[in-house]
């Protein structure tokens, strides 16, 4: 080449005249970000800032501060507000104490081990809101299996009230959200080196303070991110609280819904949305400040920072507990070991709190298989006789028929909205340079952090002004940007394992980009993938936020159906619907599961 005509940027030797410039490259890597981003812009970000921006606005659309004066100047939304966070918070403390040592005996037991063990959480994490919900209305009620079982034991004389009250709306979020805690601590725990223990105990180090001191600390990170998780979802929570507690224990979601239902009072719907949206960028802000958004996805902060007075007097608090029970562990620990009949193994506490907490996770399920075959009129436990009835009204009926093929159809659509786009992004964030990735990942993780009831509220007002309420389009582009966080996740696991001197060896015989990721990437992603897409589908399949909102009665999904029976009354037929919704969506996770590990194998 002659280098007289090259272009002075190319004679500076900062770009080779065969490279693009650097800037065209980044723009090059940040294209397949652009349809998520457009994607959330129209469907979630427009909507939730226009409803926000209702609740300044009175009925002739002039700015006001009345829907702010009336929240302030009125006790009741200050004392639902309290009660929001208190249950909340009490949800979050008892759902970490409960995950901690499920998720801990999964990361430190063999990987084929700790496979099988994991299905065991998965089921009820993927299992409906609403067929668990239901499944503790039968447990708790006055002639409930727990009532039952207390009385004929003579524990109690007559049936102890456990439904309607802070104890139901308690027991059916904290099922609810222990096993988003140990999903969300296990990748975390799961990158500790064991050695690192192993070798403290070696040095004399007992194993009470080798944990506290070593392993406990470096699990902070997945401890930080399930408790910031399960907070924020418990703050957003309406499920538990509308079927299983009373009128104290009123969320504020509850109060937003009956705004827009009953009143469609959209500005003051609004302001209630602000103050909810306010209270989790508060807890959220002060978790990124403190350990950073990346510790959501199993990263920490860097190794390199330097502790701080907190940080020393956090080792202290440690050590005083690694000593406290390191005495404990000389003498009551070892009176509480279970010894088996056979085999050299032991029962330990350990275990055997973690099979008390699979047992509180499954059991209020597994009931309802059996209570679905009633031949009575009541659901009940153990059912009265044997009948196939309610499956017969269930599978006759045009109402519930209709609502599983829309739910089923929406479904399929907004996994596959979900699966390509969140892909896309995935791909970009993982393997491009990117600017700003930290700000990227918020926005691709924020329809997990916004309550999806105001989610809900903003899509129902985009959708009055544009005739999609009612629709399964509405529908499916509602639930493809809940599902689309989840599928951006499951990617981003995958390509973090995925060997990238593959797509290098194609590049080197000739293959260009596309070719490589249709003949070489996606094939190898393919397990991955698909089981995005289940859990994609499941997401959708189980949502009722978005449904009670968007079908504006003129269409119903299946759990919208469900919802509005069980507000109704309590009938067989909810049995046998949760019944086929347990066995069908278990199927689907065994399914994904073993295609997401089929690579491994």
């Amino acid at each position: 080449m002659n280098k007289s005509i090259v272009h002075p940027i190319y004679q500076s030797g900062f770009v080779s005249p065969d490279r693009p410039p650097a800037w065209m490259v980044k723009l090059r890597a940040a294209l397949p970000l652009l349809p998520a981003l457009l994607f959330l812009g129209i469907f979630f970000f427009y909507p939730v800032i226009r409803l926000l921006a209702l609740s300044l606005l009175n009925s002739n659309g002039h700015v006001t501060a009345a829907n702010y004066s009336r929240i302030a100047s009125d006790p009741v939304y200050i004392d639902v507000l309290k009660i929001t966070f208190r249950i909340s918070m009490w949800t979050t403390v008892v759902a970490i104490i409960s995950a901690y040592p499920v998720a801990y005996l999964l990361a430190n037991s063999s990987m084929k081990k700790s496979r099988i063990l994991t299905i065991w959480v998965l089921i009820p994490f993927w299992t409906s809101f609403l067929v668990r919900t239901f499944a503790w209305i039968l447990l708790l009620g006055q002639n409930g299996l727990i009532n039952r079982l207390l009385i004929s034991l003579g524990v109690a004389g007559a049936p102890i009230s456990l439904l309607y009250n802070m104890t139901g709306t308690l027991v059916g979020m904290i099922h609810a959200m222990i096993p988003l805690a140990i999903l969300t601590m296990l990748p975390v725990m799961q990158k500790i080196d064991p050695n690192m223990v192993r070798a403290a105990g070696i040095l004399g180090a007992p194993k009470s303070q080798a944990f506290w001191r070593i392993y406990f600390p470096q699990s902070l990170p997945g401890v930080s991110a399930a408790a910031i998780m399960v907070f924020i979802t418990s703050l957003g929570f309406f499920i538990s609280p509308s079927l299983l507690g009373g009128p104290h224990e009123t969320m504020i979601t509850q109060l937003i819904i009956t705004q827009i239902q009953e009143l469609l009072n959209w500005g003051f719907a609004g302001a209630l949305a602000v103050l909810l949206l306010i209270a989790t960028f508060v807890v959220f802000f002060a978790y990124d400040r403190i350990l950073g958004i990346a510790s959501l996805t199993g990263q920490g902060r860097s190794a390199s920072s330097k502790p701080g007075a907190a940080s020393r007097l956090g080792a202290y608090v440690l050590g005083g507990i690694g000593s406290l029970c390191a005495l404990i562990e000389l003498g009551l620990f070892r009176s509480f070991q279970l010894t088996r009949a056979n085999g050299p193994g032991r029962l330990t506490v350990r275990k055997a709190f973690f099979w008390l907490v699979i047992g509180f996770l499954l059991i209020p399920e597994l009931i309802l298989i059996p209570a679905s075959f009633t031949a009575g009129e009541v659901v009940e436990f153990p059912p009265a006789g044997f009948s196939l009835r309610w499956y017969d009204t269930y599978f006759t009926s045009p109402a519930w028929r209709d609502a599983t093929i829309n739910s089923l159809t929406i479904g399929v659509a907004s996994a596959f909205i979900a699966l390509v786009i969140g892909s896309m992004a995935a791909f970009a964030v993982t393997r491009a340079r990117l600017p700003g990735k930290s700000i990227v990942l918020a926005m691709m993780l924020s329809p997990l952090i916004v309550p999806r009831v105001v989610i809900a509220v903003g899509l129902f007002y985009l959708y009055s002004k544009v005739d999609l309420v009612g629709t399964l389009t509405g529908l499916t582009f509602g639930h493809a940007v809940l599902s689309i966080p989840y599928v951006f996740i499951t990617v981003m696991a995958i390509l973090t394992t995925y060997d990238d001197r593959l797509d290098q060896a194609a590049s080197t015989l000739g293959a260009n980009r596309a070719k490589t990721l249709w003949y070489i990437t996606l094939p190898q992603l393919k397990g991955g993938l698909v089981s995005a897409f289940l859990f994609a589908f499941i997401t959708s399949f189980d949502d009722l936020t978005i449904a009670l909102f968007v079908t504006g009665g003129i269409v119903s999904t299946l759990p919208r159906q469900m919802w509005g029976d069980m507000v109704l009354q309590v009938n067989p037929t909810l049995a046998a619907v949760s019944s086929v919704l347990l066995v069908a969506v278990t199927t689907l996770l065994l399914v994904g599961e073993r295609l997401r590990h089929r690579r491994v194998d």
